[in-house]
């Protein structure tokens, strides 16, 4: 992985056999990030995602391998405990265009990945909310 900062911009490049949740999480405890939003594209061969159960408050995690290309990748560096938090959501699309996602938890780099990240001025940092069952924003 390698990266450049703009600004309140970092640009990425996350490369092949690398984890993109590792990588989004070592620029953030790297740059001290508070606050900032993610995006990003590319391209997968094993991933595993998430859908939260309200009911259940778990995650039924889905794994996938292949060749993947990511339709979307978005979502936010933030604290929890003074410790950077990573919240990301992906979807990625096979040869037939069927698309997968959710709450992202790894994915392997097939090729390449590129990534923009916001950082945002402040912090703000998550606890976890017994009712609903995930750490949420704590104002």
């Amino acid at each position: 992985m390698e990266y450049r900062k703009f600004g309140n911009t970092i640009v990425a490049r996350i490369d092949k056999d690398e984890d993109i949740v590792e990588q989004v999480k070592a620029i953030a405890e790297k740059e001290n990030i508070t606050l900032a939003s993610v995006q990003a594209l590319g391209a997968v061969d094993r991933f595993t995602v998430g859908v939260f159960d309200p009911v259940k408050k778990e995650y039924k995690a889905n794994n996938f391998e292949g060749f993947f290309e990511i339709v979307s990748l978005t979502g936010t560096i933030n604290t929890m405990n003074g410790e950077p938090y990573c919240h990301l959501h992906m979807s990625a699309g096979n040869e037939k265009g069927e698309v997968f996602g959710g709450h992202l938890n790894k994915a392997n780099i097939s090729v390449t990945c590129e990534m923009v990240i916001q950082v945002l001025d402040g912090i703000v940092d998550r606890e976890f909310n017994e009712e609903i069952g995930l750490n949420l924003f704590k104002f």
